[in-house]
């Protein structure tokens, strides 16, 4: 059809009633958690019920954390998460992967962007590691090139900008 734009964003994308029961299953959890009152709890289950379209529940969850195929309202990082980011990636020169993986199975839980950073960092460093020992320590002048790999991505992670290296094994996600 000529005229008609069939691009769209996301969020206004319809929704289904699976979607909605999803949010619903969800809300209930944290009304039980004891996140929600009672009046806010019946306001959202209104608003969840009578969505239209994928932003519509993200509204209705966005300060609730997201579960397993729920739509994530995710905004701007803020100066913690940017800095706990930055340090995954900085921790893994000193320490190859096991601060980065610290930090992604402690901090990571509360924030998916330093889950993503970390993610990356433990898989850089496990890459570099494998290279290391597979070459039978050859590999070994590449930590010098680590430092400035390392630096870039946590430049990359204080401005709030996702980064994922180049050529490495992904076994962490």
């Amino acid at each position: 059809m000529k005229g008609m734009d069939s691009t769209f964003a996301t969020g206004d994308l319809r929704v289904s009633d699976a979607e909605r029961e999803q949010v619903v299953a969800r809300l209930q959890d944290a009304y039980a958690e004891g996140r929600l009152e009672h009046a806010e709890f019946d306001m959202r289950m209104h608003l969840a019920m009578t969505a239209k379209t994928r932003s519509d529940l993200a509204t209705v969850m966005r300060d609730l954390t997201p579960g397993p195929g729920l739509p994530e309202a995710e905004g701007e990082p803020t100066g913690e998460e940017r800095v706990v980011a930055a340090l995954a990636h900085f921790t893994g020169v000193l320490t190859l992967f096991v601060a980065p993986l610290v930090l992604m199975l402690v901090c990571g839980r509360k924030s998916q962007y330093v889950r993503r950073h970390a993610a990356e960092a433990v898989n850089f460093q496990l890459t570099v590691l494998a290279v290391t020992v597979l070459t039978f320590g050859v590999g070994a002048m590449l930590y010098s090139i680590t430092w400035v790999v390392a630096g870039v991505a946590a430049v990359h992670a204080l401005v709030g900008r996702p980064f994922r290296h180049p050529w490495i094994l992904r076994p962490v996600k």
